[in-house]
């Protein structure tokens, strides 16, 4: 039987992703659970190492609500990683220190690629888990996000089996055998698709895609390996759930160029990193969908002035929201684990106050 959750309470940032007005300007952050926060920290110690942590959904449930009890953020993210999905594609995901995840068996040559298929069923339970505990223990307070990383992301891990400062293995073998590519893709999207809608049946409110590499690749190649895989997650999946609408939000990091593209291809909003002026980004895509982003993660290490200055700008930059336009404040990339969480407390705290002001003046 499915889960009954109590009402949302606070759907501002629902209601920004789906273009309706608002009282205020919602925030929450990409990594919003993190290693900048001590409480995470030591509940990653306690759970003996980063996948102890997020294969267990009441840990996941523990550190994704560590940052809603210090600060009023509008959403709750899933504390999860985008590589479970090819971990349950059999890839063998490990985590070495100080080097980040790497993969046991990566796809190097065409036997390995044509061997890959979609997760087993029931591999990926415990990340169902996670997101109907804690959509459960948030009682209301906050719409729930559920995401997965992109197709050409997930590619890229799996190919060059971890981290990659220029991507030459998986750029290679999209160049020299793009059939190849086009087959790890093509697994990768119906893989997502299916992922992200057992999240939406687990309770997630809205989902996320994370096309992190997908500025890596050239104009061309970025519309055929990445924003295509996307398009088509997007239209396999579900944007509604018992009658609710549940909002899709892609982001490509360096994807200002093609924001365009981007923009049409049936997604509810575009997240944005801090290289595209937010003005020129709303003229751009018009009333097609909302805007996420964009301050500089790297702005939380300066003054609190300097901070509220910069949240400022940023919301001045996207201007008064109207019908039919919408704006989620969050930072451009992922907040760094060195930020001081009073930091946030002030962007946060700026946010609200400053988008509140622009919209009730005097």
């Amino acid at each position: 039987m499915p889960a009954q959750f109590a009402p949302l309470q606070n759907d501002t940032f629902i209601r920004a992703l789906l273009r309706q007005p608002t009282d205020y300007t919602p925030v929450w952050l990409m990594r919003q659970a993190g290693r900048y926060l001590p409480e995470y920290n030591a509940t990653r110690k306690r759970a003996g190492s980063f996948l102890g942590l997020a294969k267990n959904p009441d840990y996941a449930t523990e550190v994704t609500l560590q940052p809603l009890a210090r600060f009023p953020l509008d959403a709750a993210i899933l504390f999860s990683d985008i590589l479970t999905v090819p971990d349950a594609m059999g890839l063998g995901l490990y985590f070495a220190d100080g080097e980040g995840p790497k993969f046991e068996r990566p796809l190097r040559d065409e036997a390995a690629v044509l061997a890959l298929r979609k997760p087993e069923p029931g591999s990926l339970q415990y990340v169902f888990d996670a997101v109907t505990q804690i959509r459960t223990e948030l009682s209301g307070r906050v719409p729930l996000i559920g995401f997965s990383g992109s197709p050409w992301t997930l590619a890229c891990y799996m190919v060059e089996g971890g981290g990659s400062s220029d991507y030459r293995t998986v750029k290679t073998m999209l160049y020299n055998r793009p059939d190849l590519m086009h087959h790890i893709l093509r697994t990768n999207a119906d893989a997502v698709a299916a992922y992200l809608n057992a999240q939406i049946d687990a309770g997630a409110q809205a989902v996320m895609i994370f096309d992190s590499w997908g500025g890596a690749l050239a104009d061309g190649a970025y519309q055929e390996f990445s924003l295509a895989y996307m398009r088509q997650i997007v239209s396999q999946l579900q944007h509604e759930k018992n009658g609710v609408r549940v909002p899709c939000i892609v982001f490509t990091k360096g994807g200002g160029l093609w924001l365009e593209q981007i923009a049409d291809i049936g997604a509810d909003a575009v997240g944005l990193d801090w290289t595209m002026g937010l003005s020129r980004a709303r003229a751009l895509v018009g009333e097609r969908v909302a805007l996420q982003g964009n301050l500089d993660p790297v702005v939380l290490f300066s003054s609190s002035d300097q901070i509220r200055a910069e949240v400022g700008k940023t919301l001045q930059a996207f201007g008064q929201p109207k019908a039919g336009n919408g704006h989620v404040f969050n930072l451009g990339h992922g907040i760094s684990q060195f930020t001081p969480p009073s930091a946030v407390e002030v962007m946060v705290e700026t946010v609200h106050q400053v988008s509140r002001a622009m919209r009730h003046p005097g």
